[in-house]
């Protein structure tokens, strides 16, 4: 399964994420951000190539939804509900990703 986890700057929620699952041998998986300034902008390859589809915050659902309407009509999007008061792998983050992470791998 292709999984694309989505923050705002891909700096800290969404990287970690990535970071976590890359080796996964069941789960090819990729992050992006929102933001102009995100260190890889989402665009709509990375939608169309997820199978699964995991947000950060409802806002960044609504933004994929708003600028992929076509591309995110099929797709499943899950908000992880997790605020943006963490930098890159740390420990709490870690945590609630894996916490969360855990009824869908």
């Amino acid at each position: 399964m292709n999984i694309l986890f989505v923050c705002s700057r891909n700096k800290w929620r969404s990287a970690t994420a990535e970071t976590l699952y890359k080796n996964h041998p069941d789960h090819e998986v990729r992050s992006a951000g929102t933001a102009s300034s995100a260190r890889v902008k989402i665009n709509a390859k990375h939608i169309v190539w997820a199978d699964a589809i995991f947000v950060m915050e409802k806002k960044h659902k609504q933004i994929l939804i708003e600028r992929y309407p076509i591309e995110t009509r099929e797709k499943e999007i899950v908000i992880l509900h997790i605020p943006d008061d963490y930098q890159y792998m740390d420990e709490e983050l870690i945590e609630e990703i894996q916490s969360k992470m855990t009824a869908y791998l």
